[in-house]
């Protein structure tokens, strides 16, 4: 009974502790100078200098991770049903899942009280007119004609850019968009491709930066045609960028102002969807004349995109986009979801500066 008493005592210590952390927590995200301090002088470094021990190996460290924690924990809890010590379990698990958001709060969390790109750029997401929005689609819908035809593409038209040639080019094709934010100056590291692609794909994810391992992950299994930017995107989150409406934008902009004609084409290209489908609402038959002029290429690309994704729509993608809207609510973010169509304020406010 004492044995019990004493292993008990110390599960109240630590899961006491983790409640004084949240508590304080809580308060330090009330000043946006703490958080900066926190997030740029503390956080970021070592975040960063553990992505640069990362980096020494090709494989996902924040994937073997999670692979072998999943197993360990399916381990320790068949064991302790088969023992029977279903209170010790529940303890634990609690105590688990606790200590797992009170670092996932301080490595990542303190980002979204921290200052914005938006706020150290002085870039602000804007409205605009039909006329407006419908000049900048055709902006990028230019950027996707003059550089559809100069992408390696298989015999069907389709995309087909090695996926080693685009991981080669990544740190190289982000320093365009370092030139026009100088707040990016942080360095960036090599993004790493994920084994578990096909299953992040069903929670419809192309990719996740992991603070535990500073590695921006991205996957492989999806449509390449978009992979550029989509790693361009997670490089921005490596940068201590926490919303996902501001590193959209970051990687659109760093794609198309690379010297390589495949982040360009990425880059227009997924611009020319956000911003295509916000003139689609709004006033079809600009939008009609704009499309008619994209290249035959780059439709077989949009094209096999849709078809693709179509394919992961059920239950297992709608449970992790509910999960992750609510993470995004929990941070702040009170669009949830609905957040990653600000990036076509983004670059209007960009673009009509």
């Amino acid at each position: 009974m004492r044995m019990f008493a004493k292993q008990y005592r110390k599960h109240h210590f630590w899961l006491g502790s983790l409640v004084v952390f949240f508590v304080l927590f809580a308060l330090l995200r009330q000043s946006c100078a703490a958080m900066n301090f926190l997030a740029f002088r503390v956080v970021l470094p070592v975040m960063q200098g553990v992505g640069q021990l990362c980096g020494k190996v090709d494989f996902s460290v924040a994937e073997a991770l999670i692979f072998s924690a999943i197993w360990v924990l399916v381990f320790y809890i068949t064991v302790q049903l088969r023992k029977k010590r279903f209170a010790h379990l529940l303890v634990t698990l609690v105590e688990i899942a606790a200590t797992v958001l009170a670092c996932a709060c301080l490595l990542w969390g303190t980002f979204y009280g921290a200052d914005s790109f938006q706020e150290k750029t002085g870039l602000t997401a804007r409205g605009g007119t039909v006329e407006e929005l419908a000049a900048v689609t055709a902006y990028f819908a230019q950027g996707v004609m003059e550089y559809a035809d100069e992408v390696e593409r298989d015999v069907q038209g389709l995309f087909a850019v090695p996926r080693d040639e685009i991981f080669d080019s990544a740190e190289e094709s982000y320093k365009g968009v370092v030139k026009l934010f100088p707040c990016l100056e942080e360095d960036v590291l090599r993004p790493k491709g994920l084994i578990m692609s096909r299953l992040l794909s069903a929670m419809d994810f192309t990719g996740f930066y992991f603070a535990f391992t500073g590695e921006a992950n991205v996957n492989v299994d999806s449509p390449a045609c978009y992979l550029p930017t989509t790693i361009c995107h997670e490089l921005a989150h490596q940068q201590g960028i926490a919303s996902e409406q501001e590193c959209n934008f970051v990687g659109i902009m760093a794609a198309i102002t690379s010297d390589d004609p495949v982040y360009r084409y990425s880059g227009y290209l997924m611009g020319y969807v956000y911003l295509a489908n916000a003139l689609y609402r709004v006033d079809r038959d600009t939008w009609q004349v704009i499309r008619s002029a994209i290249p035959q290429e780059a439709l077989i690309d949009l094209q096999y995109h849709r078809t693709y994704w179509a394919q992961f729509e059920g239950p297992v993608k709608t449970v992790s986009t509910t999960v992750y809207d609510g993470y995004l609510k929990a941070n702040g973010l009170e669009g949830g979801m609905a957040n990653y169509g600000t990036v076509v304020d983004l670059l209007l406010g960009f673009f009509l500066q």
